[in-house]
């Protein structure tokens, strides 16, 4: 497959000191770099047109989904079958996008994520738990292990992404993403790739955009959930234009269907545990995403009742690293309720 039916994107905000490296060095490995520039007060747009890149420009900051979907849209337009999604501030090093070019050669129907996971020791500690515990429950929806579910350094088949409705923003695009792909019944693959922090300021806000991304996670086990729930064999159980999407369509019913779902999430888990385990001797194979892992529905009712415990500790332990106190609690919570399902 030549490389020319693959492009590189890039949501950019504020990244004028780096953008234009990064357009330089995608150019390396493609023959085309688009860039949303989204709302930035800096000259991200110009740098970006600089160094090379076709810029979408957004008049007012949207979030990182929107200028995604922008460049979906133009990639499409523009003939082009794959995307390399990649961030301007410099986190993604376009020396490695070979790699990814290469991965999709072999698996040109797969969306391909980097994964940092191996590299902790180099990841913000804050950075590297909400990491964790977004892995955790993505995977449960995406009905399969993904590594690193928060890296923005990706192949996006644009064939695939076309077999989906995008209906959220901000972060939570991504994982929206993953979580309905794998949902489909597609695999996901990952290269591990390096994790570059440094002095890098990241617009990813630890537990605001994590509480988002659970948000929808929550909302969208709700329906998940209830279908395995009552059929047979039914692991994949998103198909574009399906009620979570019928929700989604209008921002004050998303917003209110988010808000049920989470103000009902301890009982509706109980629910589901018990349609799990009664629901099981009527409806074979019932809740089957769940019982090809082993585990049992416990560790996941655990996981979805000590969530907003997590959520208090690290706010408490922010508060309190204000004052200088150091306290790493939460470490401990995350390892034990947030475990590896899926084997080796």
């Amino acid at each position: 497959m030549s490389h020319k039916n693959i492009c590189v994107i890039i949501p950019a905000y504020n990244v004028a000191d780096t953008i234009g490296d990064v357009v330089k060095g995608a150019y390396q490995s493609v023959s085309k770099v688009f860039v949303a520039d989204d709302g930035s007060s800096d000259a991200t747009a110009e740098n970006a047109s600089k160094a090379g890149a076709v810029v979408i420009r957004v008049k007012k900051n949207q979030g990182k989904g929107n200028a995604l979907k922008l460049l979906f849209e133009m990639a499409t337009q523009k003939g082009f079958e794959a995307v390399i999604s990649m961030d301007g501030d410099g986190q993604h090093d376009p020396e490695e996008l070979q790699r990814f070019i290469n991965a999709h050669q072999k698996n040109p129907d797969k969306i391909i994520v980097g994964s940092r996971m191996h590299a902790k020791e180099h990841i913000p500690r804050a950075r590297y738990n909400s990491m964790h515990v977004a892995r955790f429950f993505i995977s449960l929806a995406a009905n399969q292990f993904i590594e690193d579910t928060q890296c923005g350094f990706r192949v996006y088949p644009l064939k695939l992404i076309q077999r989906m409705q995008l209906t959220q923003n901000g972060y939570v695009t991504e994982s929206e993403i993953l979580i309905k792909a794998g949902d489909m019944g597609e695999k996901i693959d990952f290269i591990r790739i390096g994790a570059i922090y440094g002095e890098i300021r990241s617009h990813f806000r630890p537990v605001l955009d994590v509480t988002a991304i659970t948000t929808y996670i929550i909302s969208y086990f709700a329906l998940k959930y209830f279908m395995e729930g009552i059929f047979s064999d039914k692991p994949d159980t998103y198909h574009q234009g399906n009620l979570r999407d019928k929700f989604a369509e209008n921002r004050l019913t998303d917003a209110f269907y988010k808000l049920v779902t989470v103000s009902v999430g301890i009982p509706l888990n109980t629910i589901h545990f018990l349609m799990y385990a009664a629901g099981g001797k009527f409806i074979q194979n019932n809740f089957a995403s769940v019982r090809r892992l082993g585990h049992g529905f416990y560790k996941i009712t655990l996981a979805s009742l000590v969530l907003p415990l997590i959520l208090m500790i690290i706010i408490c332990e922010k508060l309190l690293a204000s004052i200088n106190i150091e306290l790493k609690i939460v470490d401990g919570f995350i390892e034990k309720f947030y475990p590896h399902l899926w084997g080796s």
